[in-house]
């Protein structure tokens, strides 16, 4: 595990706030394969709610078999490449949190991205119990041999009704924690606004992980959010619908030919 060790450390050394990791997060082999030999490419990273739909299932509704299932190919070109891979593995599917982070690491994976709600209670778990949950990841991985493991720590406070300012409370206790980068979710349709993302990147002295949208007038560029001083930028699922709707177009020239 020693070459998948300096992989985790190439990842967590690319978090610098102000000059972030940018990820183009993959959900299958061919889409790995797209980008993993790119220069502009520092690492691969997942989407679960990209992965759930390539695997003819939601997000919610997918398993950890079926999750494992898609890492074990996408793992197999991180290798091939010598990129790191996070693995976006949901809450870790609650009492199957031990065999998640084994597994994903078992398949070339040296990071992850862990929620802080229930996946089947959709409930916030208490911040002590989040808390423990990342110390377990990290020490699950450590005994694996990888102790510079990448814990992305998700907070989905701002979803579930709460504020900034438990966002916030929650983000320094996650980071305190170990996790390298806290990851706030305001949802498809709140989202999370600028000025929230600058007091976030303030508290947490830049160890932000922020969803960049890639279209809209509203949305902020790589440039903006380099400016503002975040660590790390991901799309989730946003290529794979850009994808599929070109699928669709140029199929249907085909079709209506």
């Amino acid at each position: 595990m020693s070459s998948l060790n300096t992989l985790a450390q190439t990842l967590k050394s690319l978090h610098v706030p102000g000059k972030p990791l940018i990820l183009a997060n993959v959900y299958d082999l061919l889409s790995a394969q797209a980008i993993s030999s790119l220069s502009s490419c520092k690492a691969l990273a997942t989407a679960s709610y990209a992965v759930a739909r390539a695997n003819g299932t939601e997000d919610d509704a997918m398993t950890l078999e079926t999750n494992l299932t898609a890492i074990s190919l996408i793992g197999k070109e991180a290798i091939r490449v010598q990129k790191p891979l996070t693995v976006d593995i949901q809450d870790g599917y609650g009492s199957q949190l031990e065999d998640a982070i084994k597994g994903l690491i078992k398949r070339g994976a040296v990071g992850c991205n862990l929620e802080d709600c229930d996946k089947e209670s959709q409930k916030i778990y208490p911040v002590a119990a989040a808390v423990d949950r990342i110390k377990k990841v990290l020490s699950i991985a450590k005994n694996m041999g990888v102790p510079d493991f990448v814990v992305n720590a998700r907070c989905d406070a701002l979803i579930h009704g709460g504020e900034l300012d438990d966002v916030i409370q929650r983000g320094k206790q996650y980071l305190a924690a170990g996790a390298t980068t806290v990851f706030v979710w305001g949802g498809s349709k709140r989202g999370v606004h600028d000025d929230e993302v600058k007091k976030m990147v303030e508290a947490f002295g830049g160890r932000l992980n922020v969803a960049m949208k890639m279209s809209g007038d509203d949305s902020l560029s790589v440039s903006e959010l380099s400016n503002i001083g975040v660590a790390r930028i991901s799309v989730g699922p946003q290529i794979q619908f850009m994808a599929m709707e070109f699928f669709g177009r140029e199929a249907e020239k085909v079709l209506h030919d």
